[in-house]
C-alpha cells in the first residue's frame, strides 16, 4: 500500500515538474519534457534490443579464442 501511495504522489509531483519545465524551457534548444522524465517509478525509455544469433557468441567465445593461440 505505501508502494501504491508514493507511485500516487509521484505521478502527481511529476507532472507538475515536468509543466514547469516546459514553461522555462527554450523552445529552440531544448526538448519537451514529460513527467516521466521526472518520476523515479516511470520506467526508463530505452533503446530498442537488437537481436543477433548464435554465430555472434560462437565468433567472440570460441573463434577468437583459437587466434590468440
Amino acid at each position: 500500500m505505501g508502494q501504491a501511495r508514493s507511485q500516487v504522489l509521484w505521478n502527481h509531483t511529476s507532472s507538475i515538474l515536468a509543466m514547469l519545465a516546459n514553461i522555462h524551457r527554450d523552445a529552440k534548444r531544448s526538448k519537451v519534457y514529460h513527467p516521466s522524465d521526472f518520476n523515479p517509478h516511470a520506467q526508463k525509455r530505452s533503446q530498442p534490443k537488437t537481436m543477433v544469433g548464435v554465430e555472434v557468441l560462437k565468433h567472440v567465445f570460441i573463434d577468437r579464442q583459437s587466434e590468440l593461440q
